[in-house]
């Protein structure tokens, strides 16, 4: 992932990163076996700070500058999210880790990445996952899902595809911004859909 985002910020785009923590702990399965969801869920945003300060180490170590902040506040090991610092440190060339979620429970890390997305003026919205764009079902599942290179907000909403959860995709298209689904799973991925090039799917408006 470090070596994927290091070659789109060598071709001179501002980057800035919101992560999840399926990895670690997921605030809803928590829940689903008895725990309070507000605590499974802030357990969760602990989970992300520790994928942000692995991401930052990983670039780091491949010379690309970079901050975490956290909506959580944690002065001893990231930055508090403040976003005009937000901006600048984009500005100088550094990428952001947006740690913590919204800081808020009941909201998923689609919701964060939409919401800070529009904090920051993002040109577009790129969700990395395990798949290579929305497709009419579980390409994994159903050998002959079709795949979509283009789809409305609405349309994934009226037909409940669950590429990312409701909020995410209204709250993106409240503020016009363009969602781009690639697979993770292919290195050098990330720099080919920034140029257009390879399969994946745009969710937007109709135009």
């Amino acid at each position: 992932m470090a070596e994927d985002i290091k070659a789109v910020i060598d071709m001179g785009v501002e980057v800035c990163v919101v992560v999840g923590a399926g990895n670690i702990f997921r605030g809803v399965s928590g829940a689903a076996q008895g725990m309070d969801r507000t605590t499974a869920d802030y357990m969760g945003m602990l989970g992300i700070v520790i994928n942000a300060l692995a991401l930052q180490n990983s670039l780091e170590q491949i010379g690309v500058p970079t901050r975490v902040q956290s909506a959580i506040s944690m002065n001893s090991i990231c930055e508090p999210y403040i976003r005009r610092r937000a901006m600048r440190h984009m500005e100088k060339g550094r990428v952001v880790i947006f740690a913590a979620g919204t800081g808020n429970p009941y909201f998923t890390t689609d919701t964060a990445a939409a919401l800070r997305a529009s904090e920051m003026d993002c040109d577009a919205l790129f969700k990395g996952t395990k798949v290579d764009g929305v497709y009419s079902a579980d390409p994994q599942k159903v050998s002959d899902a079709e795949h979509y290179p283009r789809i409305t907000y609405m349309d994934v909403l009226t037909k409940d595809l669950k590429v990312m959860d409701a909020t995410a995709i209204s709250l993106a298209r409240e503020n016009n911004i363009p969602i781009i689904i690639f697979s993770v799973r292919k290195p050098g991925n990330f720099a080919e859909v920034i140029q257009s090039k390879g399969k994946f799917t745009v969710i937007g408006n109709a135009s």
